[in-house]
């Protein structure tokens, strides 16, 4: 089980830190410092900080464990001020965290990486590279990004992509597994599809009506199962093998408990292909 949790990692969009001062209840602070507390003591491996303000990055060295051992990424800014801010940026957040090397530099976009100076900020996070600043440089895509051709394009170390036991595209078409074969990290986000998964069926958004009945399905077929839906998008992610990270967000300490004991309860034992997805639009909403 150690090693399905070191294959977990967080994203802190969601620890609140460029939020204002909660007026009642815990501070921010306290709650974020326990749930990375949590999430270290569970070795998570990866942690994924995520571009904010300057005083979010203050916070959050403040609030990180010490020592650690999770494997940072970072995500530059957009090129389309130059290659120089980009690097300039990245050093002085790497400055407020407090470290001198992380293991991955994202691109903010694969559309990003294709604009004008796209190339160019490329080339600068190669050289950052080979600098010692990182390990590996690589870029988050869509489905609709055509990911083998980015990849091909520009040989990443690392890709973010979307996948969860509702969206399963981009591992039915083999792209995930062919990025696998190519030597590239995978590493998966939206595996809770922004929540869909866990709102009942006369809650979802208008984007999703056309799938609700797939969705309640789905929610069915994972009761039958004896599971529920946090602990069944946990397995199902974390038994890809094409995945080598599982990126999650959490608000509270109680979620980061709840995923840590189901990231650590066997996979349930489901048909994934059955709750597949496939209402286009609805997924590229949900993904987003």
């Amino acid at each position: 089980m150690t090693s399905l949790l070191s294959k977990l990692g967080l994203g802190t969009g969601h620890l609140g830190f460029d939020q204002p001062p909660a007026t009642r209840g815990r501070p921010r602070e306290a709650e974020a410092r326990d749930i990375l507390s949590i999430a270290s003591r569970s070795n998570l491996g990866v942690l994924e900080v995520v571009r904010q303000s300057a005083t979010a990055d203050t916070h959050l060295r403040a609030s990180l464990p010490q020592p650690h051992a999770f494997r940072m990424t970072l995500t530059a800014v957009r090129p389309d001020r130059g290659a120089d801010l980009v690097e300039a940026e990245l050093k002085a957040q790497m400055l407020r965290l407090g470290v001198q090397r992380v293991d991955t530099i994202l691109a903010p976009s694969a559309t990003d990486l294709f604009s004008p100076l796209g190339p160019q900020m490329w080339d600068r996070l190669r050289a950052m590279k080979d600098a010692g600043l990182c390990r590996n440089i690589g870029v988050p895509v869509y489905a609709s990004d055509d990911p083998i051709g980015v990849a091909r394009r520009f040989k990443p170390d690392v890709m973010q992509a979307p996948a969860s036991l509702l969206d399963q595209r981009l591992l039915l078409d083999g792209s995930l597994a062919t990025l696998a074969e190519m030597g590239i990290e995978v590493h998966l986000r939206s595996i809770f599809l922004n929540g869909v998964l866990f709102l009942p069926p006369d809650r979802a958004p208008n984007h999703l009506k056309a799938a609700a009945g797939r969705i309640s399905r789905a929610r069915r077929l994972i009761a039958e199962g004896k599971s529920d839906p946090l602990q069944a998008a946990l397995g199902f992610a974390l038994s890809r093998p094409e995945a080598s990270a599982v990126l999650v967000s959490v608000t509270t300490v109680a979620e980061m408990s709840a995923v840590v004991a189901a990231a650590m309860s066997p996979p349930p034992d489901l048909d994934w292909d059955e709750m597949a997805l496939d209402d286009a639009e609805a997924l590229a909403w949900a993904a987003a």
